[in-house]
């Protein structure tokens, strides 16, 4: 079975990866679920934000403001499921003495969350095309 198959397997019977090497020190599990709730606030500021600029920038361009909450809800969406499988994939990789896992989404998400910026801050210089 493939390793990504065995990890989506874990997002929905967590119990089974005491099944695999030897426990870890309890801290570093906390730690490991820490991230994870910091990865979850993330991604509901995002759905929030994108809920927001769709809800509270009605006099903004109709393709801008649907661009933008879109991007902020789509990064709010990746940012929840690679919030449980990084969990997955630290956490079976402290089971099993294994270097934790990298991952290119950090800097993916921050370019993301950059060109949003960039956007609503050419939509605050130069106003509101409703204006």
């Amino acid at each position: 079975m493939s390793d990504f198959v065995q990890s989506l397997r874990l997002w929905f019977a967590p119990q089974r990866i005491r099944d695999e090497g030897e426990t870890p020190d309890y801290r570093f599990s906390l730690a490991n679920e820490r991230t994870f709730l910091a990865w979850i606030r993330t991604a509901l500021a995002l759905v929030g934000g994108g809920f927001a600029v769709d809800q509270f920038l009605p006099d903004l361009r109709w393709g801008v403001r649907v661009g933008l909450a879109l991007a902020l809800l789509g990064a709010g969406v990746l940012c929840a499921l690679r919030a449980v499988n990084h969990w997955v994939r630290c956490e079976r990789a402290m089971r099993r003495g294994e270097d934790l896992p990298v991952s290119r989404f950090p800097t993916v998400l921050s370019l993301a969350v950059a060109v949003v910026a960039l956007a609503m801050v050419v939509v605050v210089v130069f106003g509101w095309a409703g204006r």
